[in-house]
Formats: structure tokens, sequence, C-alpha cells
């Protein structure tokens, strides 16, 4: 185990052998109550001079699969500070082997989640390990359970036990602890929701995957979404029902749901003695190929029929497995190649050991009842299994996706994924005017000269494509250089006569472009427009254009960022997911389900981005109103009362007006038109609420600023100056910095300095060589070990402990630290090493004395002060004698009496008679009344800490 461990796989070969049931077994899934269970807080996990402790660890049979990090309500960073800081550990190679074995972690604030923010500052999160980039994932339960049980009345004996063992006594009877201890609070509800042992099992077991990206491998955790309809599924199956839908929203993982779904179908299938066969079923060659592409990345062996031959030798063959790995399959089939004949499949040996599963892609499709394939599936085999998957349910009269597949088997709406962080709001935008009248000449100036063409080939002519693309280059390159280089864009062409035209114009434009196509030096420039910009690349996605490799590589290019921009007609407008694509030019309208499925290609979370951007050539808003009225319907149909809770896909304009609003509000007593004047005034606010209140609606103004001309109102141009308040956000933003730094330095609390990120200090160097960059991430690691060990630190009253901390003050405050010379910089490694080898002594004595009070940390620091003021002639373990008779009596009675924290005054007195029998009477030490007196205040101090939560 230890050797797989140590492998660069993110944990891979363990998990094989974690979730194993052959051989030597780790955990015994199928009777989970015969393992054994433990919940240990702050578990050293350490490397060497390398060390982290979570704050609440679980192991299942010894093994440390699940963390829990906590964090005050409120914090200056949120959930976010504790993701980055495991980002940083997990990136560290002496880390491996602990990212490695973690198969989970929950993160909590103890928040109710705020939907409007686009990063989870607050709320409760999990996540599964990555060695870069954690990602956080809702969880909203919903299934029924009553969450009283979770802290029964009688386990009282147990609640003292845990207080006992980690020194927290005092806070038993406290009115806050209490109130944490609420069921229904933020935490504790993730908690209940995801260790209750039957969940647990579940995630270990089937929800948990490894995929194979460009860019290296990831590990995944299901969704919430997706664990709920699995069980759904499940549900749906032990009731006798063979056929449903999943409504989940696009971009909500349906076909990591399918995968999801083969583990543990295949599962209860075997347990009953029947050997599941699954099925993947598109109505695209394109959606295969991707399909089999996205169960390939997942570790499935993935069958491919192309061929109607070797779809009906498929149905009648008896084994489920047809690989020699013996890993789990999928059959993917093209729906297309079963239409030509409608002859049904009979007599296909079925066998009654065999369940075949059906997964359908995009139901709302039309999968014509009285067509010839749905025929043919449907007879194929009568009992099969067939799960309908669509994320904007067909709902025309004729042609209802209900009424062909069955009722929903789950629900997940748009609204809510938006919500969830999985996908994005979008912004619809309409052309210029300017642009609209040009448009509307050169369609005039081509009728005059060609006559009487078809539309089709008057939208692909050269004098109409010209300038369309002309506008999109100019738009897209503004785009990202105001909000981000490395966004993509697509184009979707009237036809696929326009989009050759306007590819063949591209490349007159940036030069001949072919299929794997690497980015051009960032200081290559092509003059564009007014200004020169970065020269872009692109690539043209038809069926009758290039390889089906060719095209596949040029799909990969893109999602790697070696592709600027993709020029289409059909394909890729359903299924394809690219993060950064953020920018889509529609040059057509699509109608009814289609339309949503293409306007939700930019709809993917990506960077800190709060919505995708639609550019309307097309004029869609007859056909997504519509669409839209329709989908609505289906929502209020399914939701009742609860319509009320879903809006529109699109930011409407009373939102955005709103917003623009609250903006010029915030901003009405600032000059917004002078941004040295505003750095001024911005420069003389000394509170970081107040910053903070003009940075948050300067940063709303910066996300609006491309919305400007939404759905074509003309009168939100004039609202506000875009340009000038992306310039006043800067300013704001660099004031707000320079105000957390200087409260950090100036303040007398160590933790302030401590939880400033050193390490993410900008090195400017007057002469950049590659030995300078060498020595900064030097200086850098060096900066992250001292402050994480000074931090480990409890003791910070140490006379010794406070002078390391000056020494690294002093250090920062120096000025012009972000210019620091080769010679500066080796100076500063040597001192910031003996800094911590230094503190690193005083944390191990510092560890053993607390080991000596069972590790109780407040009585160790009142050992350390006693000696230090020396106001008992003792030796070492005499003091320990006396002060471990305080302590067993103290929290002995702390538990007993709910009264006796609650009364300062009381306490005092009580704990006064207490030291002085001990130290006096039982040890028998020369101790007066003033000394007892200051010994008594030490160790009251220390339990009120506890008591009111300072300790946290």
């Amino acid at each position: 185990m230890k050797l797989k461990l140590n492998f660069e796989d993110l944990g891979k070969e363990f998990y094989r052998q974690l979730t194993g049931q052959s051989g030597y077994k780790l955990v015994d899934f199928k009777n989970f109550e015969n393992n054994s269970f433990h919940v240990v807080t702050e578990l050293t996990c350490k490397n060497g001079d390398e060390e982290f402790r979570p704050d609440i660890t679980i192991l299942i049979n010894g093994i440390p699969l699940v963390f829990i990090e906590v964090k005050k309500p409120n914090n200056k960073d949120g959930v976010l500070d504790e993701r980055n800081r495991i980002n940083k550990r997990y990136k560290n190679p002496k880390f491996r082997r602990f990212a490695n074995i973690t198969q989970m972690m929950i993160f909590s604030n103890n928040m109710e989640y705020d939907d409007n923010e686009i990063q989870p500052y607050q709320g409760a999160y999990y996540a599964t390990s990555a060695y870069s980039d954690l990602h956080f994932n809702y969880f909203r339960e919903e299934e029924q359970f009553n969450l009283s049980e979770v802290l029964k009345s009688d386990d009282e004996a147990l609640e003292n036990s845990i207080l006992k063992d980690n020194n927290l006594n005092a806070i038993k009877y406290s009115e806050e602890f209490k109130t944490n201890k609420n069921p229904d609070s933020p935490t504790n509800r993730i908690l209940t929701s995801l260790l209750k042992k039957d969940r647990l099992a579940f995630i270990l077991r089937y929800a948990l995957a490894y995929v194979k990206e460009s860019k290296g491998s990831e590990k995944h955790i299901m969704r919430y979404p997706q664990i709920f309809a699995t069980k759904a599924i499940e549900t749906k199956l032990d009731q006798g029902i063979k056929k449903g839908i999943i409504w989940h929203t696009q971009g909500s993982g349906k076909t990591a749901l399918a995968f999801y779904n083969v583990k543990h179908l295949t599962d209860l299938y075997q347990q009953k003695g029947v050997i599941p066969k699954f099925y993947f079923i598109v109505d695209r060659l394109d959606l295969a190929i991707q399909a089999s592409r996205e169960f390939s990345s997942r570790d499935l062996s993935v069958k491919d029929v192309d061929s109607r031959q070797g779809f009906i030798k498929d149905i009648q063959t008896v084994g489920a497995i047809h690989n020699d790995s013996g890993k789990s399959e999928i059959t993917v089939v093209n729906i297309q190649k079963f239409t030509e004949d409608t002859t049904v499949i009979e007599n296909t040996a079925y066998n009654l050991h065999i369940q075949r599963i059906y997964f359908l892609d995009e139901v709302h499709r039309s999968y014509n009842p009285r067509g010839s394939f749905l025929a043919n599936l449907i007879n194929s085999d009568k009992n099969a299994i067939i799960i309908g998957l669509t994320g904007t349910p067909l709902i025309t009269k004729n042609l209802y996706s209900k009424s062909l597949f069955g009722d929903y088997i789950h629900k997940y709406y748009y609204n809510r994924s938006i919500a969830d962080g999985y996908t994005l709001k979008l912004i619809r935008e309409g052309i210029d005017t300017s642009y609209k009248i040009q448009l509307q000449e050169i369609l005039n100036e081509i009728d005059v000269l060609k006559g009487d063409l078809d539309r089709r080939q008057i939208f692909a002519h050269p004098k109409y494509v010209k300038p369309m693309l002309d506008y999109i280059l100019k738009d897209f390159n503004t785009f990202r250089n105001l909000e981000d280089k490395t966004v993509g864009a697509m184009v979707v062409c009237d036809s696929s006569e326009q989009a050759k035209e306007m590819f063949n114009y591209f490349e007159s434009i940036y030069g001949i472009q072919r299929v794997s196509l690497l980015p051009m030096a960032a200081e290559e420039e092509v003059p564009y427009g007014e200004n020169p910009q970065k020269r872009l690349t692109a690539a043209l996605i038809l069926h009758d254009v290039n390889t089906k490799p060719e095209r596949k590589d040029q799909v990969e290019d893109y999602k790697d960022g070696k592709i600027d921009i993709l020029f289409v007609y059909n394909m890729l407008l359903t299924g394809f997911d690219a993060k950064r694509l953020k920018k889509l030019y529609l040059g057509r309208v699509i109608k009814d389900h289609n339309l949503l499925q293409t306007l939700t290609r930019v709809n993917r979370p990506y960077k800190t981005f709060r919505y995708g951007y639609v550019v309307d050539f097309a004029d869609i808003r007859a056909a997504f109103d519509k669409t839209n009225r329709e989908y609505f319907d289906e929502l209020q149909e399914e939701l009742g009362d609860e319509l009320q809770f879903y809006s529109d896909i699109f930011k409407s304009k009373e939102e955005i007006e709103s917003d623009l609003l609250e903006i010029k509000e915030t901003l009405f007593h600032f000059d917004t038109k002078n941004a040295e004047i505003f750095r001024q005034q911005i420069s003389d606010i000394t509170s970081r609420e107040d910053v903070i209140k003009v940075l948050k609606a300067l940063n709303n103004a910066k996300e609006l600023k491309n919305i400007i001309r939404l759905f074509g109102y003309e009168e939100l141009l004039a609202k506000l100056d875009f340009f000038k308040l992306s310039q006043l956000q800067r300013e704001a933003q660099a004031h707000l910095n320079a105000l957390n730094d200087k409260a950090a330095l100036a303040s007398p609390d160590t933790t302030n300095i401590l939880n400033i990120a050193l390490e993410d200090v900008i090195f400017m160097f007057r002469k950049v060589s590659e030995n300078e960059l060498v020595l900064a991430d030097r200086l850098k690691e060096q900066l992250r070990k001292t402050r994480e060990t000074l931090l480990q630190n409890f003791d910070t009253s140490d006379p010794e402990f406070v002078s390391l901390k000056e020494e690294l003050e002093r250090m920062f405050k120096k000025k012009n630290l972000d210019e620091i010379s080769q010679t500066e910089m080796n100076e500063n490694i040597v001192l910031l090493n003996q800094i911590y080898e230094k503190v690193k002594e005083l944390n191990r004595k510092n560890a053993l004395l607390a080991a000596k009070y069972e590790a109780d940390e407040k009585y160790a620091r009142v050992h350390k002060r006693i000696l230090e003021n020396k106001d008992i002639s003792a030796k070492e373990s005499q003091l320990h004698e006396a002060l471990m008779g305080v302590k067993l009596n103290a929290d002995d009675d702390i538990l007993k009496n709910k009264n006796l924290m609650q009364n300062e005054s009381y306490f005092n007195q009580y704990l006064l008679r207490l030291v002085f029998n001990e130290f006096k009477q039982k040890q028998n030490l020369p101790i007066d009344a003033a000394t007892t007196k200051n010994i008594n205040t030490l160790i009251v101090k220390e339990y009120l800490k506890d008591y009111s939560g300072a300790r946290a």
C-alpha cells in the first residue's frame, strides 16, 4: 500500500486496492458495519520536516480516508482560505502520500451558501483530491431523514468523552456550543449527509472517478444531483419501473452520470446473479465519438458499433464483456445505422441472466415513435431498461419525451445548476445599430449585383461575410483584452458555405492554418482594426472538411488553448464541453430544444467568469421566447407552486438595470470621471469594510460592461462608463491590498502577519536571470515553511517566540521588499532558515510539555508562565503533579456542573481553593496567597478563552 501511495497518479492504484473485493480487502463494502470507524482531531500528516494537521480526520480500519476543515463564520477569506492552503500542500511532492490516500474533503465556515457569489467564500462544500486547483462542490440534501437523530439525548457520555479528549471541557455549557450543536446548521447538515455510514460507503465505492485529460489525470467526485439521480434510478428499478427520463440541465454531466451508473448498477445486478450489459445510444456520429472519448477517459472499456450487422451480433451475444482487460464495458451505438431497415430484431437469444440497460442521449430530439430505430431498439430486448437523458425535454404536441420514454426519474434545472456553480447565466448581446445598417446595405447591394439568389448564397457571399467577420474579430479581441486573453470563441454560421467562406477570409488575414495548430509567440502581432492584436488561430469544423482524426485533434487543440476560434455549422452545438468557450457568435436562428443546447455551450464555469456571452446576429429573441415558454410550461407541470424559484436562463433587463442603479448609488460620492482624483479619494478611506463595498460595486460593473447592448436596449449605453470603471476597480483593489498588508504588519496579533500568504510576494528583479528565478523559488519555499511552522506554535506569549516573530516582521517591514538583489535574496534565505530551525525546536519542546498534560496546551502554557515568573521554588516534576491535580479535578467538575463556567467570579473562587489544595496541601510546595492568586489567574484566563471561543 505504501508503494502505491507514492505513485504520482492521484492515488489511482491505491483506490483500486481500496475498492477491490477480491484477495485482501481494505474495506468491507458488503457488510459496512464490519469495519472499524474512528474520528480524530488534528491528526498530524508528516513527511520529513513538512507537516499539516487537518481539523478532523475520519478513519476506516485505521486508514485516513476523509478529513474536515472548519473555519469561523465571516472569516476574512471564507472557505477559499482552506482551499488555497490545500492546493499548495498537495502540489508539494512531500504530501503526495496524503493526497493519494484522501478520498474526500469537507470544508465549512458554518454559513449558508451565497448563491450570488461566483467563488465559494461561505458555506459547506466537499471535494476530492487534486494536485492543484481543488474543485469545491455544493451539497443540497434531497432525501428526508431526521437530523435530530444526529445527537441523541443519551449521547452525553460520548460528548463528555470527546470534550475531555480535546481538553475543551469548558465549552460544554456555553450557549455558543449549544447553538453549534444544532443538527440543522450548515456544517452539521453536510456532515450528516456525507458521513452517514450508508452514504459514505456509496461515495467511496461509486462516486469517485479518475479522468484522463489532455493536461494529465484528474480525480472527480459525483455532484450531488448525480448522487440523487443514481439513487432514484435504483429506487425505480426496485419498483419494477424499467424506463424513465433524467432531466438534468446542460453542463451538469449526463455522460458522467451514465458512467457512474455503470459502476453502481453492475454491482446491484451482480448481487442478484444477473450480468448487466450497457449501451449508450446517440443520434449523431460526432456525439458517438465524443461519448466514446468521455467513457474511455474514465477507464471504461468502450465497444463502438458502426454497422447494423455489428449491432445485431452484439444484441445476440450472451456475454456482457468483449474486452481482454476485464474492465467494465459500455457499447456506444449511433442510431443512424439502424434506420434503413424497418424490420425489427426478433429471436435475440435473450438470456435470463443478462440485463440490457440502454442510456439514450438527448431524448429531446426526434426519436420518432413511427420510425424504424425506436421500434428496433425496443424490440431488440423487451426486457431492457431504457433511461433517457436530456437537458431540454421535447415538449411539442407531436413528440413528447415523456410519452416515449416514461416519467422523469430525477430532475435538476438550470437555475439550480447556476446557483451551484456548475453553469453560468448567459448574456445576450445585440449587434451595433451602425453595423445592422451596414449589413442591410450590403444585402441590398448583393441583391442588385447578383439578382435572385437564395438566402444561403446571399449570407455566404464575400461582401456579407467579410464585414461580419471584421465585426467578430474586433469584438473578440476587445473582449479578450478586457476580460481574459485565454478565452475562446465559436462562430455558428448560417450554412456550411458561409462557414467555409468565413474561414477562408480569416486565413487571408492571419495566414494559412492547418490541423495541429501551435500558439504563436506572444510578441508576434498582426495589425487588425485600430490596434495591433496578437495573432489569432482558428479551425473549421464541418462534417465534410478534414478527416475524423483531424477534427478530433482540432477539438482537443481548442480545449487546450492552441486554437482561439471555431467556425461551425451543425457540429459541436450539443454535447461539446470546453470551459474556455466564453463567446458565442450566433449567425442563424436555431429553434426549439436545439436553441438551448447551442446557447449553453458558453455556460461552463471558467476562472472567475460570472456569465457566458452570446452575440446575436440572427435576432433569436422570438425563437428563444417560444422555447423558453415551452420549457417553463414543463417546469410548471413538474414544479407547481415552486416555479417562482426558477428564473430565466438569461440575466433579465430588470436585473441588469437594478445592478447598474446599485453601482451608481454606491459610487455617488466619488469622482468616477478622473481616475487620479478617485485614487486620492479612495486612499483616504481607512475602513476595509468601506473599501470592500466600493470594490464590490466596481467588480460588478466590470462583469456587466459587455452587456450594455443587451437585447438592443440602447438606453443602457449611457448608464455608466464601463471602461473608466475598470480603471477605478484596479485603484480600489490596490488600496484594499495595501490596507490588508498594513493592518497585518501593524497588528500585535501574531496570526495576522503569519496568515498573510508571504510566499505569494511577487518579486521584481532589476536583472532577470535564471539564477534569480531559482533563488526566488527557494526564497518563497523557505517563506512558506517558516510561516507554517510559526503558525503551529501554540504559545505565542513565549518570549523566545515573540523575539523570532519580531525578527520576521523586521525583515518584511523593510522598504523595497519587492526589488531585491541576488545577495539580498541569499541573505533572506539564510535568515529565514535560522528562524525556521529555532521555531521548529521551540515547537518540539512545546509538544513534549503538552504531552505531559494529556495534550492540553493551556496547562503547558501555564506551566511555562509559572517558570518564567519564578513565583514558586519547585522542581518541574512537582509543578507538573500539582497542575495535573488541578486539571483533573477542574475538568471533571466542569462537565458535572453546568453553572460552574457561567459565573466568572464563582469559577475564580472555586479554582483558587483547588490550586491552594493541590499546591500547598498535596504537594507541600512553598506557596503564599499572592503566588496562589497569580497561578489561579493564569489558569482561569485559559479556561475562559476556551469558554468564549477565543481558541477556535
